[in-house]
């Protein structure tokens, strides 16, 4: 919740209707009547609150606003939310923020401030225009959109674009060209060379004309280019599939891991990690309804982290548009423009919502694509994760969607997203016969998909209270396995059995260890009485600790164990990390992925050996 300074109640509030026109329609030919409305709502004598309301009162959309007035001298504006105030002497601008600009016909969206002084408005204009509810410029419709983009001249940091000139009664002053939804230059032709740009980077362009009144018209359609060279992307579904030579290196990042674990953004920065990845799943997002929603809104985008918490080094704000972990992330990319963010829906817990999804797989895309591309946060994410646990089979729940489901839902994000996003999904590593991964088509799906998260860990742990004690990911089998077709190497024979090419396919390493209580065995196979006590749940403790608390003391089937005291662990050192990504180098794996950075030493020691052996 955002806080102002509010006084008590008992005093007048002045209201003045205020009219005007902003020519911000779809055509040329259609003006777009909008009215603004003024009200005092708090006075405390020596200062007061007030707030504009902008209604689009027309028949067409406003893709943005400008309101000007007059104060009387000794009155001003000392602070403002959800606009950007400017003045000039006694005159006052106010336009709109990047997430408030559009308004639907019949919408309204308000602004406030605080004012110093006892004066009132006038001389108001709304978009350049009078206030009286006529045209923004008597006669003077607003621009039509320009022609899409078209780019040429791509180099590993610049590229040339060129569109169709925009038209308008009055003539065309310049255009606006955005990147990413921003505008990055305002030329009068209809050229530019956008440069400064990071090879092997995906970029969205588009242009938007303005009027010698300054008016504004639709945005163009938008053309996706990738700059050439880099090593983080770019394959056949164009959104980011490891050309030949080059490997990803993804890790989780979880919402909740700044509470009780205290782990954010700008850790990923001090442990060195942020220059050994190629991306990140920020997990998770619910699925529920049928939809895709937010997880955790005040991890999200609205908890105010201080400077030091800050990625960028400088504390939120109270009236910041954006907070939480969203703006940090966003922080994140601008130090380090290589790395890709997708958004990770479902996950063990909110899986169960995939059911709904599945019987709708348009309407499930279509409610992802809305929330991912949320104006407020769309440069913050490349794309999204599917993490569905499982489709066609049992997990927390159990679904009966049918094999075709998977293959459906990721279609209907494919079709969505288009092929400048990425759309991936982590999948389970079951690789027995008529297991988890036969229930389901993900021969069919990955066509739709730039790789898969094979989730290889967890294939054994202390929910088997007695044992036998086994290493939770097993690269390879082993004499003594407690369950055939439970290892790395047999999920990913699986998955190319169904027609998965080997370069869509990533590795998964968990940063923690698995572990039983009440062993006497210190080779695997030995009997347990229970789950041993873990940080934050029994039977899981981070690699951060377990390295320090209970050293390996063996290996097997290319994992680490370790027994101490009647304790006893599997998981994976730098040394076994080492050993997985030279074998999914020989495999010819897209790469590898990890959960999650919380459990890794202060200096990052499991991220950089990912990084080293996929060098």
């Amino acid at each position: 919740m955002r806080f102002r300074h509010r006084a008590a109640a008992g005093f007048a509030t002045l209201l003045l209707p205020l009219a005007g026109l902003v020519g911000l329609a779809g055509s040329a030919q259609a003006a777009t009547t909008a009215t603004a409305t003024y009200a005092k709502t708090q006075d405390w004598g020596t200062g007061f609150e007030g707030k504009w309301t902008v209604t689009n009162s027309g028949s067409a959309a406003i893709s943005s606003w400008t309101i000007e007035w007059d104060f009387p001298s000794g009155t001003s504006v000392t602070s403002a939310w959800d606009a950007d105030v400017t003045s000039s002497g006694t005159h006052w601008t106010a336009k709109n923020k990047s997430y408030n600009g559009t308004l639907a016909p019949g919408a309204s969206v308000s602004f406030g401030f605080n004012g110093a002084g006892a004066g009132s408005p006038s001389n108001c204009k709304l978009n350049g225009g009078s206030c009286d509810g006529g045209s923004t410029v008597p006669g003077d419709n607003p621009p039509s959109a320009p022609g899409t983009p078209t780019a040429s001249n791509i180099t590993d940091t610049s590229v040339k674009l060129t569109w169709g000139a925009a038209t308008d009664d009055k003539g065309i002053k310049n255009y606006d060209v955005l990147r990413d939804g921003r505008t990055v230059a305002t030329v009068t032709t209809t050229s530019y060379t956008d440069t400064g740009l990071t090879a092997g980077t995906d970029y969205s362009y588009s242009v938007q004309a303005r009027d010698t009144a300054d008016q504004t018209g639709p945005v163009s359609g938008s053309v996706a280019v990738r700059t050439t060279g880099g090593d983080n992307g770019g394959g056949d579904n164009g959104g980011g599939t490891p050309p030949p030579g080059s490997k990803v290196r993804l890790g989780y990042f979880t919402e909740w891991g700044i509470y009780g674990r205290n782990y954010n953004v700008k850790d990923i920065v001090t442990s060195g990690s942020a220059s050994k990845i190629t991306h990140i799943n920020y997990a998770f997002g619910n699925v529920t309804g049928g939809k895709c929603a937010i997880g955790d809104s005040y991890a999200d985008y609205d908890k105010a982290f201080t400077a030091d918490q800050s990625v960028s080094g400088v504390a939120d704000t109270w009236d910041q548009p954006l907070r939480g972990n969203f703006n940090q992330l966003r922080q994140l990319k601008a130090k380090y423009p290589n790395i890709k963010v997708l958004w990770s829906f479902g996950g063990w817990t909110w899986s169960g919502g995939f059911a709904d999804a599945a019987k709708n797989p348009t309407a499930f895309a279509q409610s992802c694509y809305d929330l991912v591309k949320d104006s407020r946060w769309a440069d913050v994410f490349d794309g999204i994760d599917i993490d569905w646990e499982y489709p066609n089979a049992c997990g927390l729940t159990c679904d009966t969607s049918g094999s075709a489901a998977i293959k459906n839902v990721a279609a209907a994000l494919r079709a969505k997203f288009g092929n400048g996003a990425l759309v991936t999904a982590a999948v389970s590593a079951d690789g027995t016969s008529g297991g988890k991964v036969d229930a389901a088509d993900y021969g069919g799906a990955a066509q739709y998909l730039d790789w898969y998260n094979v989730m290889t860990y967890d294939f054994f742990g202390a929910w088997d209270a007695q044992g036998p004690t086994a290493p939770h990911s097993p690269l390879t089998s082993y004499d003594g396995i407690p369950q055939a077709g439970f290892t790395t190497a047999d999920a990913m024979a699986k998955y190319k059995s169904k027609g998965v090419p080997a370069s869509k396919l990533l590795i998964g390493i968990g940063l923690y260890g698995r572990g039983w209580t009440g062993v006497t065995q210190a080779a695997p196979g030995g009997t347990a009485t229970g789950p041993a006590n873990g940080t934050y749940e029994q039977g899981i403790e981070d690699y951060k600790v377990l390295k320090t608390s209970c050293p390996a003391t063996g290996t097997i089937a290319g994992t680490a164990y370790a027994k101490c005291g009647n304790n006893w662990w599997s998981y994976d050192t730098p040394a076994t990390i080492g050993t997985k990504m030279s074998w999914a180098k020989q495999q010819g794996l897209g790469g590898a992925f990890f959960w999650e950075f919380s459990g890794d030493t202060s200096n990052g020691e499991l991220v950089n050996a990912i990084n080293s052996g996929l060098s």
